[in-house]
């Protein structure tokens, strides 16, 4: 977390890791029946840690009125981009990619359904004025044949629809 992004040095950035198995089973039960329910195989519940991303958008507020950041007139900053929620996304990155260097897998799952978002919050333990970005996953991977990778390559966009090159 020293190193992921925070807008202005704000700071927003709430992790809750959570090993405790009833806590984990809480988690499952809420998100992972859409998952059963479309096919897939239990992957939230077979977690051993599961990592709550929460952001608490106050704090970058409170940052932006700060002598430092204001407007010449005073005021805070537009937002064109709530990077409170664009740092919650690099956090998650950052926690991805230190996963897979230790040859760990990951998930996330943040169900769309403002309540089913509100009780992974509660079970998670995050305060009132902190919002779940989502939770990811960690643990070793699977290796479960049924796995359609196969599909996935199919869905996979050629790289020159992707990134644009000016030289």
């Amino acid at each position: 977390m020293h190193r992921a992004p925070s807008a202005g040095f704000a700071q927003g950035h709430r992790i809750v890791v959570i090993t405790d198995p009833a806590r984990r089973a809480e988690l499952a039960a809420i998100a992972e029946p859409w998952y059963l329910e479309h096919g897939h195989q239990p992957w939230i519940s077979q977690a051993p840690v599961q990592i709550a991303i929460g952001v608490r958008e106050s704090f970058h507020h409170e940052r932006y009125q700060q002598d430092d950041k204001v407007e010449a007139d005073g005021s805070e900053i537009p937002w064109p981009v709530p990077f409170w929620w664009f740092d919650s996304g690099a956090l998650l990155m950052l926690l991805q990619l230190a996963a897979a260097n230790e040859g760990l897998a990951t998930g996330f799952y943040s169900p769309a359904p403002p309540d089913e978002l509100a009780a992974l919050a509660a079970v998670a333990g995050l305060s009132d004025d902190v919002a779940l970005a989502g939770v990811m996953t960690l643990g070793h991977a699977a290796d479960d044949p049924a796995v359609p990778r196969e599909a996935l390559g199919d869905r996979r966009k050629p790289l020159s629809e992707l990134v644009t090159r000016i030289d």
